[in-house]
């Protein structure tokens, strides 16, 4: 019979005994640097209005990865990356040009491109091999994945910090945006890659089911209570990572997948918040 060490034993004791196994701390790790990284880039969502838009990027990844197989490429991660940032483009000019229709078109690329995703990839019984991407595996990280998860926050900040002040004018007005000289088409097509890229690189952990929803709840519950973009950036940075940790660690004792509890957990924040901010109202 195993023997515990004395740190073993005194994680058991707390109620920390899932940071004994590797995986868990691996994963503890990848929430903390998923989760800000969501936290922020869901502000700058939120507040353009994109919420359809990330979504239909995430099932855009089907299409892609399934361009990879047909094309023979040994890696069809990168064929993904590719496709949607393609994708994130195409919509982005439709968007600046269609703008009364842009649900709708918008609402025709999503729709097509997961339908001939599906068809390609289900060639032949083949799916099954894909199938975890719905709901992706943040279990599965490894130390390598975290280094470039890392690269991607530390790059999101950088934006952030650098032009967060530029979109906040631009989801106000693009007219006005435009007469104080901000480069607002550039600006808009960098956002567009920007949110490609993380979208697509972070779907083998989160799945493209709910990506969106970790994308979008910590962003709207902040929203429902700050009364100043500080707060607001503020607050969704502390419900996403709330939600990863606490959605984490229930998914253990739970035996559930971890993406579907850390949506559940920023759902219920987001109705308390809601609730919350109607009463002081």
């Amino acid at each position: 019979m195993r023997q515990f060490s004395e740190r073993e034993v005194e994680l058991l004791g707390s109620g920390w005994e899932w940071l004994q196994f590797d995986f868990m701390r691996l994963a503890f790790l990848a929430i903390l640097l998923i989760t800000p990284l969501f936290g922020i880039l869901g502000t700058m969502i939120v507040g353009r209005k994109m919420a359809f838009f990330s979504d239909a990027l995430g099932h855009s990844a089907l299409t892609g990865i399934a361009l990879g197989v047909v094309l023979g490429a040994a890696d069809p991660s990168l064929a993904m990356i590719l496709f949607a940032i393609g994708f994130a483009l195409l919509l982005n000019r439709i968007s600046s040009k269609n703008a009364s229709s842009t649900d709708t078109v918008i609402s025709v690329f999503s729709s097509c491109s997961i339908a001939v995703g599906l068809a390609i990839l289900s060639k032949g019984g083949n799916f099954s091999k894909y199938s975890g991407l719905l709901v992706g595996d943040i279990l599965s990280v490894t130390p390598r994945e975290l280094v470039y998860l890392a690269v991607i926050l530390a790059v999101t900040l950088l934006f952030w910090i650098c032009c967060g002040n530029w979109l906040e004018a631009l989801s106000l007005h693009r007219a006005l945006a435009k007469s104080r000289r901000i480069p607002v088409t550039a600006l808009e097509y960098v956002f567009a890659v920007l949110v490609a890229l993380i979208v697509m690189l972070s779907i083998k952990w989160v799945g493209i089911l709910i990506i969106n929803a970790l994308l979008i709840l910590p962003a709207a519950s902040s929203r429902n209570i700050s009364q100043n973009l500080r707060e607001y950036h503020f607050f969704s940075l502390v419900f996403a990572l709330f939600s990863g940790i606490l959605g984490l660690i229930i998914s253990y004792y739970t035996n559930v997948a971890t993406g579907p509890m850390i949506v559940i957990v920023a759902s219920l924040i987001y109705f308390a918040t809601y609730l919350y901010g109607k009463k002081i109202a």
